[in-house]
């Protein structure tokens, strides 16, 4: 007779000491986090609580909303509330990569003599805002492409690192297509979560114009510095997983592919091209991510289902008869969590 597996940690009492003091910790920063964003950001808990776990997941956001619901505001106010630099790139039909990567300029040393000199420019900070990215051209936007996925930039044959923690938030206006650039699919992939941010509420709204329509401001405090969100980070890394939530991710990914024979009838009608592997790694990381923020001490598969729309929507591309039908990709993942939530 097998052995049965051991059990993974349930509870406190099967993790380290030390990590369940840092999950605690990062449980109260988190909740500081909500509070301080809430002077100055009415209503959209949804979408803090996606931004947060990008950011102890070690992930990148795309915001798409139409214009007016603060994604700007709300960026530039997490940016406040850490202790991080911080840099907005504006994206323009003009911006050249060089206007983002930096360059190298001639400048005149104590000596007297001429030699050339590197700029850096606004992706070298810590938490970058892309605002309207969808707005420069492609050979602009793949300026972002090594920022984001490895953490330095190549200027004129030579790679710089980029100082960690290191962040891209991106806005994207959905409904304003004239003079914009639809951002490639690999550019997408490299994005952990599409974040869509909604119209608010009737009562938000009215306190949005109490707030925003007088002389008071909010003052903002920063809570996190960078060393404590790295260590956050580690911490995520180390949060237990259930082998069946693996399978879970897996299965789930492979049904998004229409070649796939795991693949539903009814999603091969509608889908061109599905989600890739680092779906499945993005699946797990914001599992974890959730759980630790919610200061509990293993992923779960509500924590795997929460956070599956964010990560699939922009992985999972839908063909002409979805488009026809009125079928969008949002209404294909959440069809597809829902069935495999059931059986």
């Amino acid at each position: 007779m097998e052995e049965p597996a051991p059990a993974l940690p349930l509870d406190a009492s099967d993790l380290p000491p030390d990590d369940v003091a840092a999950i605690d910790e990062l449980g109260k920063t988190y909740a500081a986090f909500r509070q301080e964003l809430a002077k100055a950001i009415v209503g959209q808990e949804d979408v803090i609580e996606k931004l947060a776990i990008c950011l102890f997941a070690r992930g990148h956001a795309l915001l798409m909303g139409v214009p007016g619901l603060a994604k700007t505001l709300l960026i530039s106010t997490v940016a406040k509330t850490f202790d991080l630099s911080f840099s907005r790139i504006q994206f323009t039909p003009d911006l050249m990569p060089a206007d983002i990567t930096g360059t190298d300029i001639i400048q005149e040393n104590a000596a007297g003599h001429r030699e050339f000199e590197f700029a850096a420019g606004p992706v070298f900070a810590n938490l970058v805002l892309a605002d309207e990215i969808n707005r420069a051209p492609a050979k602009t936007q793949s300026a972002m492409l090594e920022a984001m996925q490895e953490n330095k930039v190549t200027v004129l044959g030579r790679t710089y690192d980029l100082s960690p923690p290191f962040f891209v938030l991106a806005t994207q206006n959905p409904i304003e297509q004239e003079g914009t650039y639809p951002l490639p699919e690999a550019q997408l992939d490299r994005f952990m979560f599409l974040i869509e941010v909604d119209y608010p509420t009737a009562e938000e709204e009215k306190r949005i114009a109490r707030a925003t329509t007088g002389s008071a401001k909010p003052v903002l405090n920063a809570l996190i510095d960078g060393r404590r969100i790295l260590a956050f980070q580690a911490l995520v890394r180390r949060m237990p997983v259930p082998d069946h939530l693996y399978d879970h991710a897996v299965a789930m990914v492979r049904k998004t592919r229409p070649a796939m024979p795991e693949a539903p009838a009814w999603l091969k009608e509608w889908v061109a091209w599905g989600a890739g592997p680092r779906a499945v790694q993005y699946l797990i990381l914001g599992a974890k991510a959730r759980a630790a923020l919610q200061g509990r001490y293993m992923a779960s598969l509500e924590d795997l289902e929460a956070v599956a729309p964010s990560v699939l929507c922009h992985r999972v591309i839908t063909n002409f008869s979805a488009e026809s039908q009125g079928m969008t990709s949002r209404k294909v993942v959440e069809r597809l969590i829902a069935e495999m939530h059931e059986s």
